[in-house]
């Protein structure tokens, strides 16, 4: 799971001569439009109020900038959003009568005529054309800072905003009203990076350095209590008056198949799962390999686990390149883990930064191979800039057509209120076409069976000096979500959602199991103090949360007949019953856990701390839809009881 991280609040060093954006804005534009031409609205960048203009915001004229100018779907987005909707809609008679990728490039791919009124005019204002996207989702052009105003229309200056110094436009690109509507949106005359990062949660950085769960803990809920230190002399004084278990060690998929599916034979086979995330674990096959082998797990079938790969990469510091073999590590074990039978097809994205990002969601798009995608990233909150937005809608609205169903992490930070200074909904998770999975703190029993789920929000308490009390440290992590500012309340929460709640998409819609003291046991090579070897420890966050419903899914797909479900949330709030509706559990406190001081290093000091359950910031579990755990955790019967029109019936009825 990889939120995007969340931009610095401070100002770089050296951006001293500033002022607000506002008086910058207040003066002429320099290259006013024509009434007749035509505003693209999603080319506005939403940041502007609180971004700084510097004092020398102008541009150097014959500085250069690429560009994507993305072409809107034949007929227009709207007609394409209607379309989805009515696939989409287990009411409507058009449900589930999914386009192959070849039907809705013939219906949707723009036209010979509007890529050649969009380069025509490109080549006309002097911009180099670049290159056009295989699908003509955007042409690419480069040009001079004078020669993109004139095309665009717009003036560009110079910004500092959440720790960055970018060129950006100060109003909406403008064109002539005969291409305009040939034209979505136009990426890169705002510079800000925005940069997916993994919601995993328990660990720092995966690989280096390695990570080791220290002892005490309990291979299921419950087993050990937390009397005694690891010496077993030294006591551990009591939480709140009650003497609380040790965290586990990491559920195994034995134990997660058990909790989740009881002992349904389905197994997800005839199903491709697709896993989307940046960069490319080289040791993911033999990884996984030896983790099935070691805890129960079928063994990969040949051509079971495949790989979709760029033709290269960026490698930037920023991303953390051997921090997402871990997330992918963790995506590919869980989801084999739920349906192991089910084809696993992992997409790489070049780097993991926006444009990657949706590029990669285009690759799985245009493959039209997988029925399930597990996406476990995201940015911290809805800051991503309105062109990008309008990207990613594109291509997961293409995705909804052809039938291919998006689950999204809701992320691992709560309300997001500590790392942007404002409450919100993470995206992707909150686009109206995907469904968020959201998080909780899971009690799994010695033979399986679920003892409880409760909404995961973690405060920790760490053990005093004297070792006779805890101390409280605060919130350390929590399920994403909350109530989008870019989307409104879709037909599907009307009724559910409370009326009383915020307006705007309401996140998440499902949760599962994501609390790092109650997560996954996964394994994977590492580098750890004395060497690199496979080592195995224990995981969570929203990104477990996905892949575990992305292969529930699968399952449930499976005993449709390999019948995709599309866009998933209509028919999963049509479907409430089978969801167990999660609330507080005041009984279950809390765990302690054993941390090794230097993780990677298994001969270190134990450090002891607590780990109490239910408290998501603001975020608050509740009876019936709730922020931290949507609908709640699907039952068993989610795999067989899913109910919707068959497309086949339903034609030959009319």
């Amino acid at each position: 799971m990889r939120p995007i991280v969340p931009r610095p609040r401070l100002l770089a060093a050296g951006a001293a001569l500033l002022v607000p954006a506002a008086l910058l804005l207040g003066v002429p534009q320099a290259l006013a439009a024509p009434p007749a031409l035509a505003r693209v609205p999603s080319t506005m960048p939403r940041w502007l109020a609180s971004g700084q203009a510097r004092r020398d915001a102008a541009p150097a004229a014959t500085g250069t900038l690429s560009v994507r100018v993305y072409l809107a779907p034949r007929g227009g987005q709207a007609a394409l959003e209607s379309a989805v909707g009515a696939l989409s809609d287990p009411h409507s008679a058009r449900y589930g009568q999914w386009l192959s990728a070849d039907q809705y490039r013939a219906a949707y791919r723009p036209s010979d005529a509007a890529l050649s009124r969009v380069r025509g005019y490109l080549t006309g204002q002097g911009l180099a054309v670049t290159g056009v996207e295989a699908q003509r989702r955007y042409v690419s052009a480069r040009g001079t800072v004078a020669q993109l105003q004139r095309t665009f229309h717009v003036s560009l200056r110079r910004f500092s905003h959440d720790g960055q110094q970018v060129t950006a436009p100060t109003a909406a690109v403008q064109l002539p009203p005969t291409l305009a509507g040939s034209v979505l949106t136009v990426t890169g005359l705002d510079t800000t990076v925005a940069k997916m990062t993994n919601r995993q949660s328990g660990r720092s950085v995966t690989p280096p350095p390695a990570f080791a769960n220290a002892r005490p803990c309990s291979t299921y809920f419950g087993q050990l209590t937390a009397t005694y230190q690891a010496d077993y002399k030294t006591k551990l004084p009591k939480f709140g008056g009650k003497t609380l278990p040790y965290a586990t060690c990491g559920y195994t998929g034995p134990q997660l198949r058990t909790a989740y599916e009881a002992d349904s034979a389905l197994t997800g086979k005839g199903v491709t799962v697709a896993i989307t995330d940046a960069y490319r674990w080289q040791l993911i096959a033999k990884d996984a390999s030896r983790y099935a082998a070691a805890h129960g797990d079928p063994a990969y079938a040949k051509g079971q686990l495949s790989e979709s790969l760029p033709t290269s990469y960026r490698h930037e510091d920023e991303c953390d390149p051997s921090g997402w073999s871990g997330e992918e590590t963790l995506d590919v074990e869980a989801v084999h883990a739920m349906a192991p039978g089910a084809r696993i097809r992992y997409y790489a994205a070049r780097s993991c930064y926006d444009d990657d990002f949706s590029a990669v969601l285009a690759r799985v798009v245009d493959e039209n191979v997988a029925t399930v995608v597990s996406n476990s990233w995201g940015d911290a909150g809805e800051q991503v800039g309105t062109d990008e937005i309008a990207a990613y809608q594109q291509v997961v609205l293409q995705g909804a057509a052809q039938g291919i169903s998006f689950l999204f992490s809701s992320g691992d930070n709560g309300d997001e209120l500590a790392n942007t200074g404002f409450t919100s909904a993470d995206f992707p998770a909150s686009l109206p076409a995907v469904t968020a999975v959201g998080g909780t703190s899971t009690g799994i029993d010695w033979d399986g069976s679920k003892l409880f789920d409760t909404g995961w929000g973690t405060v920790k308490y760490t053990l005093s000096r004297d070792g006779r009390s805890w101390s409280s440290v605060g919130f350390t992590s929590g399920a994403g979500g909350g109530y989008s500012s870019l989307f409104n309340r879709p037909a599907y929460q009307q009724g559910v959602v409370p009326a009383s709640a915020p307006a705007g998409r309401a996140v998440p819609d499902v949760a599962m199991d994501a609390d790092p003291n109650t997560g996954m046991l996964v394994g994977q090579t590492q580098t750890f103090a004395k060497g690199v070897h496979y080592g195995e420890y224990r995981i969570g966050g929203t990104s477990l949360a996905s892949p575990l419903f992305a292969g529930q899914t699968a399952l449930a797909v499976q005993q449709r007949g390999g019948r995709r479900l599309g866009q998933l949330n209509p028919v999963l709030y049509a479907s409430r019953s089978l969801f167990r509706d999660v609330r507080p559990e005041p009984s279950r406190v809390g765990v302690v856990r054993a941390d090794y001081s230097d993780p990677t290093d298994a001969g270190s000091p134990v450090v002891y701390s607590v780990r109490r359950f239910g408290r998501d910031s603001s975020l608050a579990t509740a009876a019936g839809w709730d922020p931290v755990t949507g609908l709640g955790v699907p039952k068993v019967s989610y795999l067989t009881g899913l109910k919707t029109p068959d497309p086949a019936v339903a034609t030959a009825a009319r």
